[in-house]
């Protein structure tokens, strides 16, 4: 929770509090914005096969304090770029380390945890996650009102340093074998060989390693289901602020609104948590991506303050059930003893899917002048989405 927390300095919803006041100084348009979060998204996706081999093997302890380490250091590095070509350098350092290692490692420790119940227990990762969009922003553009955006950037950059990488370098623990224990599994109590002797069965988890989840439908229809929902995430989180703005909204009112979304967020994850456990993660997961076609078509017609809340709230609910879910139907499909392998084979078409949203929002951005064409058509990504999500069915056996 700590590092899922942390990492949300190289959020597209933080960087969304600086590009007003950093294309003001240096000029640059949002295509350059939305290019830095695109090609950040796809380092991170070169890098995610070995890192995921690397939890597997050595757990993800060192992978997260490493990782909040280096984020800490692109936000340093943020608070004193003068060009371009130092932006891309330093936030696509901290974005890298975001899309990838973080990703594997933090859902790959809770599914090793938690067997039963691993749709609630994945929700407060899901719900850290979400209170950090929701307080970075928050602090980014109050440093940025108090001082410049430069102080904005060193300030995330402390808050990173002391909250992420302490706790991970000295108490996270990769499984539950580890230290004596097992993960938290279904139990059934049995009739022993004498008297009222009890004994306790655990219910076996079925893992596939990585050739054989390749093999499998639901494989690719939680691929396709990524790569349809993950443009509407990034893309809609990162120029959120700057439509608002758009839309004659005041930054102050834009920075909050960006911080409900987060907020939102946090609250979505853990309902989603109960509602996966009592509905299942596929239903579950098609109404997350409803949600978020539904905040998508809300921000076309935002108006005012309450509509721009009501589009954040909608908007963030749903993305609070997409963290929580997504990793619940990897685990629950393919078994915990080979999950980073497999997510570290997938998470790069992921990546490259959140990559294209920024990209995508601000190409038409520039082309148009205004966000609406790319938000009708990230509306209908997402209707997408919540019919793939139906299909995603456990392989036979699993």
């Amino acid at each position: 929770m700590a590092a899922n927390f942390a990492r949300q300095g190289a959020a597209v919803a933080t960087l969304s509090v600086f590009v007003v006041p950093m294309s003001q100084e240096f000029g640059w348009s949002m295509t350059e914005f939305s290019g830095a979060v695109s090609l950040g998204g796809v380092l991170g996706a070169f890098i995610s096969p070995k890192v995921g081999v690397i939890v597997d093997r050595r757990g993800a302890g060192q992978v997260l304090s490493i990782g909040t380490l280096l984020i800490g250091v692109s936000m340093v590095a943020l608070s004193q770029i003068n060009a371009l070509i130092w932006f891309y350098i330093a936030f696509c350092l901290g974005r890298m380390i975001f899309a990838g290692p973080f990703e594997i490692a933090i859902t790959s420790a809770v599914a090793n945890w938690f067997i039963h119940l691993r749709g609630r227990a994945m929700s407060f990762t899901a719900f850290a996650h979400s209170i950090g969009l929701t307080i970075l922003p928050l602090v980014a553009f109050a440093a940025i009102d108090q001082w410049d955006w430069r102080a904005g950037w060193l300030v995330i950059a402390v808050l990173i340093l002391l909250i992420g990488v302490v706790p991970n370098i000295f108490l996270m623990i990769q499984r539950p074998e580890d230290v004596g224990l097992r993960p938290y599994a279904k139990e059934r109590s049995g009739p022993g060989t004498s008297g009222d002797v009890k004994f306790t069965v655990v219910e076996p988890e079925r893992s596939l390693t990585r050739g054989e989840a390749c093999r499998t439908r639901t494989f690719w229809v939680l691929i396709a289901f990524s790569i349809f929902i993950y443009p509407v995430q990034a893309g809609v989180s990162l120029h959120q602020a700057p439509h608002l703005i758009d839309r004659g909204i005041s930054l102050a009112v834009a920075a909050t609104a960006v911080s409900g979304f987060s907020f939102m967020a946090a609250i979505g994850g853990l309902i989603f948590g109960q509602l996966e456990a009592r509905f299942g993660v596929r239903r579950s997961l098609a109404g997350a991506a409803v949600l978020m076609a539904i905040g998508t078509a809300i921000m076309l017609v935002v108006f005012d303050i309450w509509t721009a809340y009501l589009s954040a709230i909608v908007f963030g609910a749903g993305i609070g059930g997409l963290l929580t879910l997504l990793p619940v139907a990897w685990a629950n499909s393919f078994g915990r003893e080979n999950l980073g392998a497999i997510r570290g084979v997938t998470l790069p078409i992921q990546t490259m899917a959140q990559a294209s949203g920024p990209l995508v929002s601000g190409t038409f951005f520039d082309l148009t002048g205004g966000y609406n064409t790319s938000l009708v058509l990230f509306s209908c990504f997402s209707v997408v989405a919540a019919i793939l999500a139906l299909f995603a069915m456990p392989p036979r056996g699993a």
